[in-house]
């Protein structure tokens, strides 16, 4: 990965070979933004070249947003889009659907294609998927003026998630959120190692998607967080605690089955780049929770 300051001092070609994905199949932002080198901060080489775009043409932008693939859709499928447009997908989990939902996007993206005369353009990383679709369903409803004015939005953070992933320096962007954990066993007046965790996206009543599964060490807590460095997605999710196994190892003889057992606290993100703290506090016979620091 280039740093900051190599970029600045990298010949132009170099630069725009670096950077010239950051906007979809549009090298050309990269390019006319070198020219505002060098650049104090990944802040602001962002800012330059978000400048690039908001100050084109209009035709230019418009280029820019028909360039996106429609989410799931034949091209994707098909593996036809840009590399980072299909991890992205991917990452969404977009690239694992039934068919039923593959035809639900479909229609969805010919809908809004018929209404917008544009792709339907989201970060896909930021959002789960029920936020995807509501937030597709939403965008529906909206006017042309605002809907371009949102993809262009959605673009810009596109392409700072994708910059993060390609430069380092100072002033790095903030893209990433956190959700941790720890569990505090108030039998013992001190931390529940050992403890498996299973975290999962709550979709629906009859559907989870498996995110991270860890045990809690010494401090009680995961020696990494369940969903660290890129963005939470939006989503509803479920923290599993296996507190049966933890008690059964700790207080040898009680009875069977445990009072507790798979402690699950259902919670919501709301914001990608926010830090979730869900510690559990519990005992044999009771538990509660908060959001932490």
């Amino acid at each position: 990965m280039p740093t900051l300051a190599s970029l600045n001092a990298a010949p132009l070609d170099a630069f725009v070979a670096a950077l010239g994905a950051v906007f979809e199949h549009a090298p050309w932002v990269a390019e006319r933004a070198a020219a505002g080198r060098p650049f104090a901060s990944v802040q602001a080489l962002h800012a330059a070249l978000q400048a690039v775009l908001q100050n084109a043409t209009e035709a230019e932008r418009l280029t820019v947003l028909h360039n996106h693939p429609d989410l799931a859709g034949r091209a994707a499928r098909a593996g036809a889009i840009a590399p980072d447009s299909i991890a992205e997908q991917a990452a969404a989990g977009l690239d694992r659907l039934s068919e039923a939902e593959y035809a639900r996007f479909e229609g969805l993206n010919a809908a809004y294609r018929d209404k917008f005369g544009l792709p339907f353009i989201l970060c896909v990383k930021r959002h789960g998927r029920a936020s995807l679709l509501a937030t597709f369903a939403r965008r529906l409803a909206s006017d042309p003026a605002t809907e371009r004015a949102t993809a262009l939005d959605e673009v810009f953070r596109i392409a700072a998630i994708r910059l993060d992933g390609l430069v380092t320096g100072e002033g790095p962007l903030k893209v990433a959120g956190r959700i941790s954990t720890h569990v505090l066993d108030t039998v013992a007046g001190g931390p529940g190692a050992g403890i498996a965790v299973d975290l999962v996206e709550w979709v629906s009543d009859t559907e989870v998607v498996p995110v991270a599964r860890a045990i809690t060490n010494a401090d009680g807590r995961t020696d990494a967080p369940l969903i660290g460095g890129r963005p939470v997605p939006i989503a509803a999710y479920e923290l599993r605690f296996h507190l049966g196994d933890y008690f059964r190892a700790t207080h040898p003889g009680l009875p069977e089955p445990p009072f507790l057992d798979i402690v699950t606290i259902r919670f919501g993100v709301a914001d990608p780049e926010g830090h979730y703290h869900v510690p559990l506090v519990a005992s044999l016979w009771s538990y509660q929770t908060y959001r932490g620091s």
